[in-house]
């Protein structure tokens, strides 16, 4: 393992990080699909003491709730992308979020949650870490939950 390889290990344990086993999904569906050297991480929502986080921004929660949220999330995926790697030194890029956030109309501060998710991937990953993100205002989201985020990442090829 190379030093650049162990910083990713060192970088969670000094954020004291524990990675979680991969969810097991609510229905017919796959937590991770490879496809070449792409990771496609199906959507994560939102948890607190293990239960869906439920809640609407803007009407009950603050963007600072939001953005915690978001950053808990960001670990589960985290977690699957290691599960679907085999190893996080395997990750040359986070490409892709998409985040949903459970929102009231008149609640604007949908990406102001998404970097709760975002600074964090940034701060794993390092250079690898920067990604294309799109950040949505949703009605509802399964469980009620507050946020739910998917993820693409690309693995090195050597």
């Amino acid at each position: 393992m190379s030093i650049h390889s162990r910083s990713i290990y060192d970088t969670l344990k000094r954020l004291n990080i524990t990675l979680p086993p991969v969810a097991v999904p609510a229905a017919a569906y796959a937590p991770f699909v490879k496809n070449g050297t792409l990771i496609f991480v199906s959507g994560h929502i939102a948890k607190r003491e293990g239960r869906p986080w439920a809640g609407q921004l803007g009407a009950g929660l603050n963007t600072a709730e939001g953005q915690q949220a978001a950053r808990g999330i960001a670990i589960d995926l985290i977690g699957t992308l290691h599960a679907a790697a085999g190893d996080l030194n395997n990750i040359s890029r986070i490409v892709k979020l998409m985040v949903l956030v459970n929102s009231a109309p008149t609640f604007t501060e949908q990406h102001l949650v998404a970097n709760g998710a975002s600074d964090l991937l940034v701060e794993v990953f390092g250079d690898a870490g920067p990604h294309a993100r799109s950040a949505f205002g949703v009605a509802q989201i399964p469980f009620g939950s507050c946020v739910e985020i998917d993820l693409i990442a690309e693995m090195k090829t050597d």
